[in-house]
């Protein structure tokens, strides 16, 4: 099978004059080289094809894949996940990873979190601000915490984030929706234990891979600011979750991953809230694949899963999904 790559690779976009902080999402020549070695590795033949752009011009060619592996994460707008598995759906090229309607919906952290508390899981109590005027209607219980809607990698998170007091919640959300435009997700602040959870496969066939906490070096709570997250391994680690919460991070994983509707592999993030409960915060659907320094990979590692692995699961579950084989 020809398996085609799609990728953000932050090079590119950097060669293109875009800044640092638009491009943190995207990946690196060392994860797509990884995720290419494990495709052929696999006994696939593979083809870089690039950003949805560069998709777009192959397609007007007339080129064509058996299947793509797709990791793309966009530059713009509330769909911007959604872009090329919606090209892919309309050339039906089938693809890893899950489709338009789910990309879009986790990306929006409170359609997601809307989602997920209908299915039975809990989450905190949030409010969206659209526009400043919709700030003097939040009746949430303080400390809160303030981000972007729909960005990830810490973008729009800093020390401020912690919200104290009605005046901070306004100069954040006014400051938020000004740098960012997209609307601000407030929720009530989780102050308790984070975890991240590794998951493979699709619907009924879904499985835990693994949960691991973030346990910070200093013990404290850390904000996982944009800043923070590129030096991770410096003010935390990685600890693999066994036991009671362990099972309660697979209850919420599996609830929440088949609530989305999402295929093949991803990550889910929750922390424990002040009653003492793990809570929801936000689901993955293109979780970070660098072999050796994105969580995914790390946690499905803790509990003896490989790389290799990981690739091969998630290339049986998206051929299942696509080919009934």
């Amino acid at each position: 099978m020809t398996i085609g790559l799609t990728y953000d690779l932050r090079t590119d976009y950097l060669a293109e004059g875009y800044s640092l902080e638009e491009t943190a999402e995207f990946d690196d020549e060392s994860t797509i080289e990884g995720i290419e070695q494990a495709i052929q590795k696999a006994g696939h033949q593979t083809e870089r094809i690039g950003h949805a752009r560069h998709l777009m011009a192959r397609l007007l060619k007339g080129d064509t894949w058996d299947m793509v592996f797709n990791i793309t994460e966009g530059l713009y707008g509330g769909g911007r996940e959604s872009l090329v598995p919606a090209l892919l759906d309309a050339y039906r090229i089938p693809y890893v990873f899950s489709d338009a309607v789910t990309m879009a919906l986790t990306l929006n952290k409170a359609f997601a979190k809307q989602i997920v508390r209908d299915a039975g899981v809990n989450t905190a109590a949030f409010h969206v601000v659209y526009r400043e005027e919709d700030i003097a209607q939040i009746d949430l219980v303080f400390p809160l915490f303030a981000k972007p809607i729909s960005e990830g990698t810490g973008k729009g998170v800093d020390t401020a984030s912690k919200i104290e007091t009605p005046e901070e919640l306004e100069i954040v959300c006014r400051r938020l929706l000004k740098t960012f435009n997209q609307a601000v997700l407030v929720e009530e602040y989780l102050p308790g234990r984070e975890f991240t959870v590794g998951i493979l496969g699709t619907g009924a066939d879904a499985f835990v891979a693994g949960a691991m906490e973030c346990v910070f070096t200093n013990g404290q709570d850390v904000l996982l600011s944009l800043e923070n997250k590129d030096i991770w391994e410096s003010i935390m680690n990685l600890v693999a979750v066994e036991g009671d919460i362990l099972e309660a991070c697979k209850d919420m994983a599996l609830k929440s991953w088949r609530a989305l509707n999402c295929y093949d592999g991803g990550r889910m993030d929750a922390k424990i809230d002040r009653h003492g409960n793990l809570s929801f915060i936000e689901m993955n659907p293109l979780a970070g694949l660098h072999p050796t320094s994105s969580y995914m990979p790390i946690l499905c590692r803790m509990n003896g899963l490989s790389y290799q692995k990981v690739i091969e699961t998630i290339l049986e579950s998206a051929t299942k999904r696509h080919f009934g084989i």
